[in-house]
């Protein structure tokens, strides 16, 4: 047991410890060791906000067949936001799956984010990937690997590079709970925790692998305790609860950053929505039970009620955000939508440094077919930069 399960005493629904500072009510359950400024509390909570909403928005452009696939957060922007709020620039990020807020919130623009679920020739991966698969190195964020867990080992060797070349550098990568149960992430822990990797291991334990429930997965009671094997701290943390998620990783990143070697969290949460769009979760769970999390448990309700009884934010400031960030979210769709896919020639760039003779030759007689030119996508380049909504 670890020192925080020991300190707050809180219990999720399977009886086992977790830390928790924010009840989900809004109250205190402790005060945190490591409390967000007032400005990065407003920041994350308004970021929540806005993804919830653009989530909503995208969901809605799936179903109308103007995008051909999306992959939704709801119910989990406390367990995104609050871990990645605790890194600093120059910091590495390898998401899962549903991590796209951590890139907003480290800079990624807006108009990026759009452009790569719509695929069209501004995207900064020229339509080659599927959307959801947000990457920028300016900001340390890497594509998501589609394949479960195949990322984990791949953070590992990133961390063990950073601490071979001598910098400072954290990599903070994620997982769900069916990650869990993939040699990947095996092989990860214990080379992780094998040579002090600076790195902070993140399972969003949202408590369904697509349709195979969290306990049909593993014969532990918890994902946290699996650390134990592999001579790694595990601490399990309630997801919904932004403050507390923030306390552990602040801790977390500080060891990995001073050499003290990695940490590995369970984030407790849940999948409101469906796994993406081509799911139809209704078919295998207990929608009551989803409408409980969506409700009572709802991590921006309880962010909400706190910074309410704080006076960091009155009630009518917050019902203006949703008109306001529609209309946002509206607008950059606007400007993708507009916007004409990817020339067939751009497939012949970002490939080599140097294009060889051969290439050169298909290109040529690709734009004789289709009649394209062969030059450079301009990507976003030419658009004015979008200003943050959050």
């Amino acid at each position: 047991m670890n020192s925080y399960e020991v300190i707050t005493g809180a219990t999720s629904d399977d009886g086992e410890a977790l830390v928790r500072v924010l009840n989900p009510d809004g109250t205190l359950a402790q005060e945190a060791a490591h409390l967000p400024s007032d400005s990065d509390l407003l920041r994350s909570y308004r970021l929540m906000r806005f993804v919830r909403i653009m989530d909503a928005q995208m969901l809605n452009l799936q179903r109308q067949g103007r995008i051909s696939f999306y992959g939704s957060c709801r119910g989990q922007e406390a367990a995104i936001i609050g871990s990645a709020l605790t890194l600093d620039e120059g910091d590495l990020c390898v998401p899962a799956l549903r991590e796209g807020p951590a890139a907003l919130l480290r800079g990624y623009p807006l108009r990026a984010y759009i452009n790569q679920v719509w695929g069209n020739d501004a995207d900064r991966c020229g339509g080659r990937q599927m959307p959801c698969h947000y990457s920028d190195k300016s900001i340390g964020h890497l594509s998501l690997s589609s394949p479960v867990a195949n990322q984990l080992p791949q953070a590992v060797g990133m961390a063990y590079a950073e601490r071979q070349k001598g910098t400072d550098r954290v990599v903070m990568a994620y997982m769900g709970d069916g990650g869990t149960a993939e040699a990947d992430f095996h092989i990860a822990m214990n080379f992780a925790a094998l040579w002090k990797a600076p790195m902070v291991l993140i399972c969003q334990n949202n408590q369904w692998a697509i349709s195979t429930p969290v306990d049909s997965q593993m014969a532990t009671d918890t994902i946290a305790e699996k650390a134990q094997a592999y001579g790694m701290i595990g601490i399990r943390v309630d997801g919904n609860d932004l403050l507390g998620v923030h306390d552990v990783c602040t801790e977390a990143v500080a060891r990995a950053r001073s050499g003290e070697g990695p940490t590995f969290i369970e984030a407790l949460t849940y999948r409101v929505g469906a796994h993406s769009t081509s799911d139809d979760p209704s078919r295998y769970r207990d929608e009551s039970v989803t409408e409980v999390w969506a409700t009572e448990r709802d991590p921006i309700r309880r962010l909400r009620a706190y910074l309410i009884a704080r006076e960091l934010m009155t009630a009518e400031q917050d019902e203006a955000l949703s008109s306001r960030y529609i209309q946002d979210v509206k607008d950059v769709v606007t400007l993708a939508g507009d916007r004409p896919i990817p020339p067939i020639g751009s497939m012949f760039q970002d490939v080599f440094a140097q294009v060889p003779d051969h290439l050169k030759r298909q290109a040529k007689q690709n734009a004789i077919h289709i009649d394209e030119s062969y030059a450079p996508t301009p990507m976003d380049a030419d658009q004015p930069p979008w200003e943050r909504p959050f």
